[in-house]
């Protein structure tokens, strides 16, 4: 999979206004959980309502651990899902929306682009090889 590809569709369906953070990253890599993107979206609507105004974990690492699941078979999710969101905390600085910033400029991650690259780049690195 050409997940830099992935990571590019994810940010260009946020900007897009056509998905909320985890439905992009879901989408961006539906090759990996083998559902179409149509399913992805749906599915993840479901997980994932009010993405903007999460409080808890970022939607964008919500659905990178959606599709790890789906991928896994829910094998090994909780170890995944650990080093997912390690390897996203250092990306991002963070796990939840409110408080996502950039490591390098200190400016607030959430609302943007950055938070959806930076989970499916995370994935590859934690799950690329898995299968």
């Amino acid at each position: 999979m050409d997940f830099k590809k992935a990571a590019e569709q994810a940010v260009g369906l946020k900007q897009a206004g056509k998905a909320n953070c985890c439905q992009a990253v879901a989408v961006a890599l539906a090759e990996e959980a083998g559902l179409s993107p149509e399913d992805l979206m749906k599915l993840a609507s479901g997980f994932c309502v009010g993405m903007g105004t999460m409080k808890t974990t970022c939607g964008a690492l919500i659905g990178a651990n959606m599709v790890a699941g789906m991928k896994l078979q829910g094998n090994g999710t909780v170890k995944y899902s650990k080093l997912l969101a390690e390897e996203f905390e250092k990306e991002c600085g963070a796990l939840t929306c409110k408080d996502l910033k950039g490591i390098d400029t200190g400016v607030v991650l959430c609302p943007c682009d950055e938070c959806v690259r930076n989970a499916v780049q995370v994935y590859e690195r934690v799950l690329g090889n898995q299968l």
